[in-house]
């Protein structure tokens, strides 16, 4: 497991609902293209602030990987 990796399970993207980035990155990988699906597959979004702190960390997850192909 290399540093990135071992960062992306240690920070909470959604700290309402303690989703971490890891599982963000493995929604996007698995499919979840949109903020929507990824709200759907990891629970992401639906805590107390409704996304407001987290929507644009995922938002810029999900233009890596579109960009990008991968993370």
């Amino acid at each position: 497991m290399n540093e990135e990796e071992i960062k992306d399970r240690l920070t909470k993207t959604c700290v309402c609902r303690q989703v971490t980035r890891a599982k963000i990155k493995a929604a996007i990988m698995d499919g979840a293209d949109t903020l929507e699906k990824v709200k759907a597959k990891t629970g992401a979004m639906s805590g107390s602030c409704h996304g407001r702190k987290c929507k644009g960390s995922i938002e810029d997850l999900l233009a890596r990987y579109k960009e990008e192909g991968s993370f």
